[in-house]
């Protein structure tokens, strides 16, 4: 079995791809899988840790902007989508795939489409609740369209080949056991424990605030723990920020600011409450472990797919949704301290999660993979 897996531009599109390529793998341990993706996405250092290939493919959003700025941004655009269409063919000719598996994200659109011109099966995934444009651009000559929502499958308008999968989830979070998973981290039955990251949108401005909030959980001597992963670009400042506002974190050893969050199917098995972006992907792990969320949706991302995705979720009663206009560091604080103190809403947020979790996704998105090869053309 050969794949061709391509998405990225946001962690989005490209963990649902590694964990398709891993399910592959351990049902068939020969298939032999490439990824492909932008120069400048986040694909670039996902994908090679993950051990597979990654051919880059030089192609750029379009703008909504009518500007000339707007409209010069377009034309290249236009021009970059041609010329990538054109090396997708070769590398597809190249890789001679037996399933192209476009992901999401402008970075699929040229692989995706050459395939398809080129009669290679095609099996889309739509995380979003809200199809983004490159699924609506090519899912009428997809083999198979795998959403993760139900309102996606009605925008598509349904059909056959649309099926509702939901999101597929890596290895390591569907192993994970929350009762060793606080015995790792010495965390008692009446032990609180908070595990809160940004994504790269919009990461700047929210480690602003998260360094506001957690001068308050410092002045306020909060008994809970809380681990807050700045990302690479906030590990320097954010610290002296927090100092600065006359909280000092040496003094406070519950609370915990690292760059990166290595274990983190362990932090999130074990936390009570999670405080994050809502992206998809993090979507589908916090209800496959069914975990609690106060989630504020970056609103920098296409079409407001993260607000999207949050209300669905809150609709169930698996998370408080807070819209980051809104999310200064005293309400991100009361949120918290609010959600903290009823434990038996916070019980009732997680099933109500885990209800949403789509468990056998993986299974149903391998199963339409190989049916969408054997029926192609039929």
């Amino acid at each position: 079995m050969r794949l061709y897996i391509t998405g990225g531009g946001t962690g989005g599109h490209v963990t649902p791809g590694l964990a398709i390529a891993r399910y592959f793998e351990h049902k068939h341990p020969d298939t032999v899988v490439r990824f492909a993706g932008s120069a400048r996405g986040i694909e670039n250092k996902l994908v090679p840790r993950e051990g597979y290939p990654l051919d880059a493919i030089e192609i750029i959003g379009m703008s909504r902007s009518l500007s000339p700025k707007g409209l010069a941004h377009n034309i290249k655009a236009a021009k970059l989508a041609v010329s990538a269409v054109s090396k997708a063919k070769k590398l597809l000719r190249q890789a001679r795939p037996d399933c192209v598996i476009g992901c999401g994200g402008y970075a699929s659109f040229a692989v995706v489409r050459a395939a398809q011109q080129m009669g290679i099966p095609t099996v889309l995934l739509e995380v979003n609740a809200l199809p983004g444009k490159v699924t609506k651009m090519l899912s009428k000559k997809a083999d198979r369209v795998l959403v993760c929502f139900e309102q996606a499958k009605e925008i598509l308008g349904g059909g056959e080949k649309i099926v509702l999968t939901g999101a597929p989830v890596r290895g390591e979070i569907l192993a994970a056991d929350r009762a060793k998973a606080r015995a790792r981290f010495g965390l008692t039955e009446q032990d609180q424990l908070v595990v809160s990251f940004w994504g790269s949108m919009g990461a700047k401005y929210m480690n602003e605030h998260m360094a506001g909030t957690i001068a308050l959980e410092c002045k306020n001597n909060v008994p809970y723990h809380h681990v807050h992963a700045t990302g690479a670009a906030a590990r320097e400042w954010l610290p002296r920020v927090v100092k600065e506002q006359g909280a000092d974190l040496e003094q406070h050893p519950n609370i915990e600011v690292t760059e990166y969050i290595y274990d983190m199917a362990d932090r999130l098995a074990a936390a009570d409450l999670v405080v994050c972006r809502a992206g998809a992907a993090t979507m589908g792990e916090l209800c496959m472990l069914g975990r609690p969320a106060l989630l504020v949706p970056s609103p920098f991302v296409a079409e407001n797919h993260q607000e999207k995705n949050a209300r669905a979720l809150e609709k169930a009663g698996g998370c408080r949704v807070l819209l980051e206009k809104d999310a200064s560091p005293q309400k991100l604080y009361e949120e918290m301290q609010l959600m903290l103190a009823d434990r038996s809403r916070l019980q009732q947020m997680g099933q109500a999660a885990t209800s949403l979790a789509a468990h056998d996704a993986s299974e149903k998105i391998y199963r339409e993979i190989l049916w969408a090869i054997e029926h192609h053309g039929k």
